[in-house]
């Protein structure tokens, strides 16, 4: 959804910045020796030129940039770069159609690769690129950036959905402290915030997104990884009982009140970022449950992230602690050498690194250290990306049919919002989710 990308790159930037991560400092160049003393031919690329494109602008277009200029000094190729905004498929289908697409484009959801795969628009990664993602990648990853048996993209920027931001002065009046189950969560820490008269969480409903990341985390969670495959491809109903579970477990935090600032009618009201500044601004309640974008809603509302703005992992509802990643995709758009070479590079331990050293960036390769990382905050969050392994998912409703995951008024926003309005009614909920998953697929 174009509200969560938009906000990853300040939020991870801000985040950078209160925790005192300000370095830009790359350190050398890790090319710097692939020209030997001053040999050009041995830059493979002199003389190659190619374009990619992605939605980066700002801040986040020049972080990119130091990562292109260290490809382009270890091959000798020249890169352009194209920003395409915020709609990514506003901007590539004219090109595509006119026969003058970028050789590289980074697509902000995974779908996109399966849509353009099936407009034969995408090109099949070369064998070298496929080792670096074997070398660098769980299978999982592969398998996302994969249609009709090729393998097609490469996840090179993520998000990371599996938090709970808290607000620290509110846990030390109570007596709270963050949870690491789901029964911790509910019994322990949101009672005694509860009971010391603040409410514990901010939901920000308005904004239906919100509620299927929460759903997200606890299905991971207590239904496994394999299920949550199943579901994210609709392999399994949504009436499934895995789903009673987490709908369940969800409806502990729906069925009171108290938790909420609100009521259900409030949260229902709420809207994204507003919850963040019902936390850190009015101070009206303890905890918000999101991603790494809500640094910057806090900072803007005089928090400092690592003082009184601090994170917890989502609390496990079962036996996988939950590690819920948004992310953009790399593909190539022409079969040339400099586009694979470029996908190679991105895909690799040294690309990622690279990148690693600017605020604002985490990695899903497996190979970029936690040490690469500016600042405490967000190498704490890679470091949960490689603990977590084989278990790690893609945001499920970014995989989804948009018709079912990713619009306003319809499909699981939808009846996630009327799930919070009346969260006795479990089976009810399920038949709706059903009902429209059963269409949004079969379209």
């Amino acid at each position: 959804m174009r509200v969560k990308t938009t906000a990853v790159v300040a939020g991870l930037m801000l985040a950078a910045a209160a925790c005192g991560g300000q370095s830009n400092d790359t350190g050398s160049s890790p090319s710097a020796s692939a020209g030997g003393s001053s040999a050009p031919a041995a830059k493979p690329l002199e003389g190659t030129t190619l374009e990619v494109a992605a939605k980066w602008t700002g801040d986040e277009q020049k972080n990119f940039q130091k990562v292109l200029d260290a490809f382009q000094e270890k091959t000798g190729a020249k890169v352009t770069y194209a920003s395409t905004g915020e709609d990514t498929g506003a901007y590539l289908g004219p090109r595509i159609q006119g026969g003058n697409p970028p050789d590289v484009a980074i697509l902000p959801q995974p779908g996109l690769v399966q849509q353009y795969a099936d407009q034969n628009a995408l090109k099949p990664l070369s064998t070298e690129v496929q080792a670096q993602i074997d070398q660098n990648y769980t299978p999982y990853w592969k398998e996302l950036g994969s249609a009709g048996g090729q393998v097609y993209g490469v996840l090179v920027k993520a998000a990371h959905k599996s938090l709970i931001w808290y607000r620290q002065p509110a846990f030390d009046d109570a007596g709270a402290q963050p949870a690491t189950t789901w029964d911790d969560l509910i019994g322990k820490t949101a009672q005694s915030l509860a009971d010391s008269g603040t409410a514990p969480f901010a939901l920000c409903a308005a904004s239906g997104w919100t509620l299927t990341d929460l759903f997200e985390n606890v299905y991971l969670s207590s239904a496994g990884p394999e299920n949550y495959d199943k579901l994210s491809k609709h392999e399994i109903p949504w009436t499934d009982p895995s789903v009673t579970t987490a709908l369940e477990k969800i409806a502990q935090i729906f069925g009171k009140k108290e938790f909420m600032v609100g009521g259900p009618s409030g949260a229902l009201q709420t809207d994204f970022p507003t919850c963040v500044t019902q936390v850190y601004g009015d101070k009206k309640a303890a905890m918000v449950i999101e991603a790494d974008f809500v640094a910057v809603s806090a900072v803007q509302s005089g928090a400092k992230v690592g003082e009184d703005a601090k994170i917890m992992p989502f609390p496990p509802a079962g036996d996988t602690p939950p590690v819920v990643l948004g992310g953009d995709v790399a593909v190539a758009m022409k079969d040339s050498k400099g586009a694979m070479a470029l996908l190679e590079y991105l895909a690799s331990a040294e690309g990622g690194s690279v990148w690693a050293k600017s605020p604002g960036y985490l990695s899903p390769n497996r190979n970029v250290s936690p040490d690469n990382y500016p600042d405490a905050l967000t190498k704490q969050l890679a470091q949960t990306i490689i603990s977590a392994g084989e278990a790690v998912r893609y945001d499920m409703s970014d995989l989804a049919p948009s018709a079912f995951g990713g619009t306003d008024g319809k499909g699981e926003w939808k009846h996630l919002q009327d799930f919070l309005r009346d969260p006795k009614d479990v089976k009810g909920i399920q038949e709706k989710l059903e009902a429209d998953a059963a269409k949004a697929w079969k379209k």
